[in-house]
């Protein structure tokens, strides 16, 4: 009984989009980051509340990879247990490949607005008299980079198309106590303004869960600087109009992105 009510208040937020201090987030989390000379990487997926805890398994994600030259290439079988999703994919050549869910769309809900902010009906709450409510679905999206040999730069490239971050430090040469430096990016343009946090996996042991809280800057630029070694967590949350003739008229896009720090 204890676990239903686990998954059922997982899944309410995921499809609700709780606020940042709640909320489930999406994740990938290579086995490693930095593959030497491996001819594969071990992938798992969930969504969580606190960084890499898996609480519920990425169902119906087109995960894939973006290899060295740009082109998609396939994973293997995607095993998915009531918490975790996992999967093998093979790397074939050197340099930079992308892990990614893939663009996942979830369940619908409904949304009003308070003001300037877009604001998530919860279970049993009811918005402002005279506030009319809109149809919502939440799309989201997990990604990470790992490197077999010596980085490259290709499958950095941004896809154009909703939420998502470009690294503009090689994120697989990312150390601690050093600036690295990100681009957020909405439909392939620069988003300003947004909130932005920063999880450290090692939080979940010594209290120190959020590593940094910023928001994008005019041109959608934020540096982000990992204080210790470990592995971390981007996450960045937008709401906006869905494109013409989607499921809903609007869409509450989850981003997040995992990297090591050296």
């Amino acid at each position: 009984m204890k676990l239903l009510r686990l998954h059922s208040a997982a899944w309410l937020a995921i499809i609700l989009g709780a606020s940042t201090a709640q909320a489930h987030m999406p994740y990938v989390l290579p086995t490693q980051f930095d593959l030497g000379k491996a001819d594969h990487v071990t992938v798992q997926s969930a969504f969580a509340e606190d960084a890499f805890l898996p609480e519920v398994a990425m169902r119906d994600a087109p995960f894939h990879l973006i290899g060295p030259d740009g082109k998609q290439l396939a994973v293997g079988p995607v095993t998915h247990l009531r918490d975790i999703s996992m999967f093998e994919a093979a790397i074939p050549s050197d340099g930079t490949y992308r892990v990614t869910s893939g663009l996942r769309a979830g369940r619908k809900g409904k949304m009003f607005k308070a003001g300037n902010d877009w604001k998530m009906r919860g279970e049993g709450s009811e918005p402002p008299a005279g506030v009319a409510e809109v149809d919502v679905q939440s799309m989201t999206l997990a990604e990470a980079y790992v490197t077999r040999g010596q980085p490259t730069q290709v499958a950095l490239k941004p896809t154009g198309k909703a939420l998502e971050i470009q690294v503009m430090s090689h994120p697989n040469a990312i150390v601690a106590g050093t600036d690295a430096s990100f681009t957020l990016l909405f439909d392939g343009e620069p988003l300003a303004g947004a909130d932005i946090t920063l999880f450290r996996s090692a939080g979940l042991y010594d209290g120190r869960k959020v590593a940094a809280q910023v928001k994008s800057g005019s041109d959608g630029r934020f540096v982000l600087r990992p204080q210790d070694a470990g592995t971390y967590l981007i996450l960045v949350r937008h709401r906006a109009a869905a494109p013409a003739g989607s499921e809903t008229p609007y869409r509450s896009y989850t981003y997040t992105l995992a990297f090591d720090a050296a």
